[in-house]
Order: structure tokens, then C-alpha cells, then sequence
């Protein structure tokens, strides 16, 4: 099943800058986790060294209550928009929720050497795979996060990160209730790291077993034409362009490149549809077994 959304409506920045009505990430910090809050948390395997992820937790949180869960894996260092590819400097999932009722985590990918979180590409694979697996259960039961309600998101090396990492096996391919990408997708072109084939990407991607997708970015429609088209059946995917170019005045204050994980922190009409999109997914109460903590 299949679902496109195009807008061509230009949003103009009328200044320089960040404007009133846009979005600021919250810093991340090193204290207690708290409603209105991003901290850096470290999973006890690690301890030692400078793994970490990062924890949100939603303006009006309250112990005991149940919140969905945004998961989101960041891009590659990208010097010309200025992204470090670093966990504390993710942006996406808060655009997407706005800081209200979702709590967000920003997982890593693990670098080779298993002492910090590499900022290009996987590192090692296996162990970013297993750090998902053993820590979403705990985050969600220490925190209220529900585990029928965990959405996996990603920008850049991150969208492609949701089938390539979330997808990876059958078992971390159960936790997600939906998924959604922006700029890049599994698949869609072949890079230099081992099975970035096309046949490898669909092969995960079958795992989605008829899930939600929504594919944003400034080339949706192309993710679709070149390459999903014969492949529809693996997911309800939902199509949306994005020409951030007319979102932001590009170069505006921190909005730097058109290639940004920043392009939901100021309104527009694809925001809203994004944001419409999650609720409805949100709402939506499938069949199927809730994973285990």
C-alpha cells in the first residue's frame, strides 16, 4: 500500500536567524533524568568508556504514566551543514514531537573499538544491533516508555540506519511499530560497507512485515520510482518531499545546508503532515505481540 503527499508550497524565511515559532533542541546534559530533560545515559556493559546515548523525556512526564517512544539514530559527521554525527547533537526526533508526549532516545552506533560512539557510518555493526536490543526494554520499563508505541527515526546515515541497524534481524525488527526516515534510504543506492546491495536492503525490509513507513525527504518521490514501486507490499509506505530550500533561507542562522536533520523545528505544512502522520500510527492499535523488556 501506498501513500504520496507532494507540496510545492513555498514557506519563505522573511529574516536571518531562528525565528520565534521555530524549535530549539535541548542541550543535552550530565544530571538526573526529568520532564523537560535530555541527559546522557551510559548502559552498564559500557561503563568505562565514552559510549552513551541520550534521554528525553517529555514536558509534562509523570512516573507511572505510558508514553511512546521515539527511537532515533543520527547521520554521518557532515561538515558542511556543521552535523558531528554525535548522539548530543541529534535533532530530528524532537522536531517530530515537539518536546511533548513522546519520550526520546538518541541510540549510538558503537565504534570498532567498543570505547566511544563513531560519528561516520557503523563502526561495529553487531555490538550498535545488540546496545538497541538490551537497552530499549530497560529505558521503557524504568521510564514508561510503551513498548506497543516505539517508532525507530533517522536523517541521512540514520534513515538508512532504521532498516540497516532496526531491521537487522528478526529479533530488534519486532520492537518498532512504525518507521520513519529522511534524506536517504536503505537501498536506494549501493554504498562501500558490506551488504548495502539492494537484494540485502530488501531483504530487511521484508522483515517490516506490512508496518508503517514514512519516507520524508528532499528526493521521497524518487525512493519510490527508482526503487520501491515493485515492492509496495513490504510496507504501508507513505511518500512526502520536503523542499527544505523553501522552508529555511538558506544560509539561515543555524540552518546551514538543505541537508538537515533541523527542517521540523520550524512550521510548515510538511511538519504537519508528518506530525499527523505519527499520531495516526500512534492510534492505531495492530495485532501483533508486544516484545518483551
Amino acid at each position: 500500500m501506498i501513500l504520496r503527499t507532494m507540496f510545492f508550497v513555498a514557506v519563505v524565511a522573511p529574516s536571518m536567524g531562528i525565528h520565534a515559532a521555530d524549535l530549539v533542541t535541548p542541550p543535552m546534559t550530565y544530571g538526573a533524568p526529568a520532564a523537560g530533560k535530555r541527559v546522557w545515559q551510559q548502559a552498564p556493559e559500557y561503563r568505562g568508556t565514552d559510549v552513551y546515548h541520550s534521554l528525553y523525556l517529555p514536558q509534562k512526564w509523570t512516573p507511572g504514566e505510558k508514553y511512546p517512544v521515539l527511537v532515533e539514530y543520527t547521520g554521518n559527521k557532515f561538515p558542511p551543514g556543521k552535523g558531528s554525527g554525535e548522539v548530543k547533537d541529534a535533532n530530528l526526533g524532537y522536531g517530530i514531537s515537539g518536546g511533548s508526549d513522546f519520550i526520546w532516545i538518541v541510540m549510538p552506533y558503537i565504534a570498532m573499538d567498543q570505547k566511544h560512539n563513531a560519528v561516520t557510518w557503523w563502526g561495529n555493526r553487531e555490538a550498535t544491533i545488540q546496545y538497541c536490543k538490551q537497552n530499549i526494554g530497560r529505558i521503557c520499563t524504568e521510564f514508561g516508555g510503551d513498548l506497543n508505541n516505539l517508532l525507530i527515526c533517522g536523517f541521512s546515515r540514520g534513515a538508512i540506519a532504521t532498516s540497516y541497524i532496526g531491521l537487522a534481524d528478526d529479533e530488534i525488527a519486532q520492537l518498532w511499530k512504525a518507521v520513519i526516515t529522511h534524506d536517504h534510504f536503505d537501498g536506494m543506492k549501493q554504498w562501500s560497507y558490506l551488504y548495502s546491495d539492494r537484494q540485502s536492503a530488501l531483504h530487511r525490509l521484508s522483515r517490516l512485515q506490512g508496518r508503517p513507513v514514512l519516507v520524508c525527504g528532499q528526493h521521497a518521490t524518487a525512493v519510490h520510482e527508482d526503487f520501491l514501486t515493485e515492492h509496495e507490499e513490504l510496507a504501508k509506505f507513505t511518500f512526502i518531499d520536503v523542499p527544505v530550500q523553501n522552508i529555511f533561507n538558506i544560509p539561515e542562522g543555524p540552518y546551514l545546508h538543505s541537508h538537515t536533520d533541523l527542517w521540523m523545528h520550524r512550521p510548515s505544512i510538511y511538519r504537519d503532515r508528518v506530525r499527523k502522520w505519527v499520531q495516526e500510527v500512534i492510534q492505531d492499535v495492530p495485532e501483533r505481540q508486544t516484545p518483551q523488556p
